[in-house]
């Protein structure tokens, strides 16, 4: 129904810049809440950060906050997080997630459960 691809992982060094995007297909873009969540090896998956519809609303995880920033483009149908000052914790395989749901907070939105499609996701390494 909705499909998310994201692009834009690589290897950089520590301290490096790295800009994800996420192309999502249909019609209903600008409807939908996005988010941004990672994975690294033999831990559990984690909110990075989320843009509303309006995108005014963001919110971002302490571990990223200052240093990533969450943008979207309704025109292309595509959500971006630009990593700055890119760190080695900062290794993962990345994913961005569309919701439905109304915007009542960013902190709601750092829940997975929150989201109802996903991509398959990016890998980002960051080597120290």
């Amino acid at each position: 129904q909705v499909q998310l691809l994201e692009s834009g992982g690589g290897l950089v060094q520590a301290g490096g810049s790295l800009r994800l995007s996420c192309a999502a297909s249909g019609r209903a873009f600008s409807s939908y809440i996005m988010g941004w969540f990672r994975q690294a090896p033999g831990k559990e998956r984690e909110f990075v950060a989320v843009v509303g519809r309006n995108t005014a609303n963001t919110y971002y995880a302490d571990s990223v906050k200052g240093r990533f920033t969450i943008s979207r483009d309704n025109a292309k149908n595509t959500v971006y997080l630009q990593m700055n000052s890119l760190k080695a914790e900062d290794t993962a395989v990345y994913s961005c997630a569309a919701s439905t749901s109304l915007w009542y907070g960013g902190s709601a939105f750092g829940s997975s459960t929150k989201y109802n499609y996903w991509g398959q996701g990016t890998q980002v390494t960051v080597s120290s």
